[in-house]
């Protein structure tokens, strides 16, 4: 499906992001974090998997959210 598409895909939400990264899907991972502390949660990247990342763009906004664009290592 992915070799098949147009356009970039987009995946949202850690478990399904979890089995795309096994499966070698992944080229690229947006993160957006937000210095709040809400208690436990699920875990935004898989814990169960090594993968380098590189750090592609970073934005810091007015609110203190920070943004991490990363790409897939090779």
């Amino acid at each position: 499906m992915k070799e098949a598409a147009e356009r970039d895909m987009t995946i949202g939400g850690p478990q399904i992001a979890a089995q795309a990264f096994e499966a070698g899907l992944v080229d690229a991972c947006q993160l957006f974090i937000t210095p709040i502390i809400v208690g436990s949660g699920k875990c935004a990247l898989p814990s169960n998997i090594r993968l380098k990342l590189e750090l592609e763009d970073e934005r810091r906004f007015g609110n203190d959210m920070v943004y991490l664009g990363y790409r897939t290592a090779t």
